[in-house]
């Protein structure tokens, strides 16, 4: 059973996305919180596998919300978000969320984007991530955090892997596209994200595109 905490401060939005996620077998919704502080409050007390963040909340915004249950190790965050390229995405991408999703996401959609990130998988929807990975390193410069010397510390493999998470790769393509099990990639990533000190795949994605690997 996958216990997601759902956290939106509009109530008739926050009812549908419960309504939704009620629906599916093997997920449960453990709690419900209509600002940033009740989210973390909640995260803290409840402990679920998995917060449905919306970036943009009263009190403490999903981002600075996200960044304080990530670095507690409380649960895995999917952040809501009404546009695509939203500045509040990188954001929240930098304070360490597993993934994204658009509000008009269709049901069937965040229903398997919640069991993705609980399995692991951080990127939910290679195409728009790419495009979001894209348009980040297109923009302004932003301090990474990380000194590129960092990537001596990878293996060739490691570094090939991390090249695939910045194109926006699943684990199953990831393996297809370097001759290896599934099973082998999940290790590789994992290594990768420890060594470069990073929280998610998604972190590794955008690294990967700001330092050209």
């Amino acid at each position: 059973m996958i216990r997601v905490l759902v956290a939106e401060d509009q109530s008739a939005v926050r009812a549908g996305l419960v309504l939704i996620l009620r629906s599916a077998p093997g997920i449960e919704v453990v709690g419900e919180a209509a600002d940033g502080e009740q989210a973390v409050a909640l995260a803290r007390e409840l402990r679920p596998d998995l917060v449905l963040m919306d970036v943009q909340m009263p009190r403490l915004d999903g981002v600075s919300a996200t960044r304080q249950v990530v670095a507690e190790g409380l649960a895995d965050v999917l952040v809501l978000t009404t546009f695509d390229l939203d500045e509040y995405v990188f954001g929240a991408l930098r304070a360490g969320a597993a993934g994204f999703l658009l509000k008009n996401t269709e049901a069937k959609d965040l229903i398997t984007a919640v069991r993705t990130v609980a399995r692991g998988e951080g990127i939910v929807a290679p195409a728009v991530t790419r495009r979001l990975i894209a348009e980040f390193a297109a923009g302004p410069v932003r301090g990474t955090g990380v000194d590129p010397t960092v990537l001596d510390t990878l293996t060739r493999r490691e570094r090939e892997v991390l090249s695939c998470l910045g194109e926006g790769l699943s684990n199953a393509d990831i393996a297809i596209r370097l001759d290896m099990a599934e099973a082998t990639v999940k290790t590789h990533v994992s290594r990768l994200l420890g060594k470069l000190e990073l929280r998610s795949r998604v972190q590794a994605a955008v690294l990967a595109q700001e330092l050209g690997v």
